[in-house]
């Protein structure tokens, strides 16, 4: 009971807050109401299915000073009637209702003059181009004009439905996904303009919003249109090297210290015929000087300098064309420097290895003897070192030498040579002690 009277309470309140408006006798459909911008000056757009044998009047007024006007405005108003209700004109017009004194301003449509139908709707390719497609549209969906109280001219939106089939990029995912595209359009006069499609896909207009209130929308499809735009997403990955020894190359994105191993990805869209990712020596791509027709390429950078990287894709015809933003890869100039001591021993995680300081080195070979001239290490990666252990076990204290050969991405080559003092090991057994 009580959830009842609620709702009554509620019903009632909205009931008292209705505007007064026009009531339409003699329709067949149903009116539809539209509230048109305030600056105006009308309270409501009426739009009817028909206005033949239909009659109106004023809510709750008995005698009513009825004018009607037309493009000039309200200023130009011819007086019709004093009376309850009126007759509709088959024509669009303003009306005025005097009632005690007091004007309101309303527009009626008669839908008659405006039907929303469609005969042809085709892609037109001589007016498309790589971004935009083109539907060369035949019917009837002209704009609905109406005009305010000062004869501006205001057109109602007929919310005519266009949809199609596209392709949007997940980034989570990182390729593209088929997405159901929907624009409205007011009206419609020869050309529907719409960004192109990036999948094959058809064309279905629906509408308009008057004929869908009255339960008989008109609806259109049109063939499978090819799809001949095109896009793409693309990314670079640089392999991280977390090496202590190697010295990182400040305000570098992309590159830094050789060799450096980046993995280019692109993902494209279905009319990507021809694809390839381009490397140049200069921004312009002029020469190009390396090609790759795949959608991922691990490319290593070994060489100093500036490599400048883009992806090219293109459709069937050629016609339509897409490059990706270009990604500089800069290497810089090798280095290569040698401490001459380190103790294995005495400070754990501090100074307990002997290693290079390095950067941009591609090739790298080091051999390290002891005074008799026996090798007690050798490696070939600049990361390693040497931990001071010969056969499993430290070496004495004293002094070892090292002799390395090296080459840099700049084309350095490094001969060098030089003492290594091992501070504060641990005495050996004296079988050890020729070393």
């Amino acid at each position: 009971m009580k959830q009842y009277f609620a709702s009554l309470t509620i019903l009632t309140l909205f009931q008292l807050n209705v505007q007064a408006g026009l009531t339409f006798q003699g329709n067949s459909l149903p009116v539809v109401a539209v509230s048109p911008s305030p600056s105006s000056g009308l309270e409501t757009v009426y739009v009817l299915s028909e206005t033949s044998g239909v009659t109106v009047s004023y809510d709750g007024a008995t005698s009513v000073k009825w004018s009607r006007f037309g493009a000039n405005g309200a200023a130009y108003a011819e007086q019709i009637a004093t009376s309850q209700s009126i007759a509709l004109e088959r024509a669009d017009y303003g009306y005025i209702a005097d009632v005690d004194g007091k004007e309101h301003y309303f527009w009626i449509v008669n839908y008659q003059n405006h039907y929303f139908d469609v005969t042809s709707l085709q892609p037109d390719q001589s007016q498309s181009d790589c971004q935009r497609t083109f539907l060369s549209f035949e019917g009837t969906a002209a704009p609905i004009i109406y005009y305010t109280i000062n004869g501006r001219n205001q057109e109602l939106d007929r919310e005519i439905r266009l949809r199609y089939t596209s392709l949007s990029y997940d980034s989570d995912a990182s390729y593209y996904r088929p997405v159901e595209i929907e624009e409205s359009f007011p009206s419609i006069t020869s050309y529907i303009s719409v960004e192109a499609p990036l999948c094959n896909t058809d064309f279905s207009i629906s509408g308009d919003r008057f004929l869908k209130a009255w339960g008989s929308p008109v609806e259109f499809k049109t063939s499978v249109m090819q799809a001949y735009a095109l896009s793409a997403e693309t990314s670079a990955t640089q392999v991280e090297r977390d090496i202590d020894n190697e010295q990182q190359v400040a305000g570098v994105a992309l590159g830094g210290s050789a060799p450096s191993e980046i993995t280019f990805t692109a993902a494209i869209t279905d009319a990507a015929s021809f694809y390839e990712w381009q490397l140049a020596n200069n921004s312009q791509f002029d020469p190009i000087v390396d090609r790759y027709s795949q959608t991922e390429l691990t490319y290593t950078f070994r060489n100093q300098g500036t490599t400048y990287v883009r992806f090219f894709a293109a459709n069937a015809d050629g016609e339509c064309e897409y490059y990706s933003p270009v990604y500089e890869i800069s290497i810089g100039e090798s280095s290569l420097l040698c401490p001459n001591a380190f103790s294995p021993q005495s400070s754990p995680g501090v100074n307990d290895e002997w290693k290079v300081s390095y950067k941009s080195i591609i090739s790298f070979d080091c051999h390290i003897f002891n005074r008799w001239g026996t090798e007690v290490c050798s490696f070939s990666d600049p990361s390693q070192g040497w931990d001071g252990k010969y056969n499993g076990k430290y070496v004495p204290a004293g002094t070892y030498y090292y002799v390395i050969k090296a080459r840099g991405a700049d084309g350095r080559d490094y001969k060098l040579s030089g003492d290594i003092n091992i501070i504060g090991s641990k005495n050996i057994n004296s079988s050890d002690a020729n070393l």
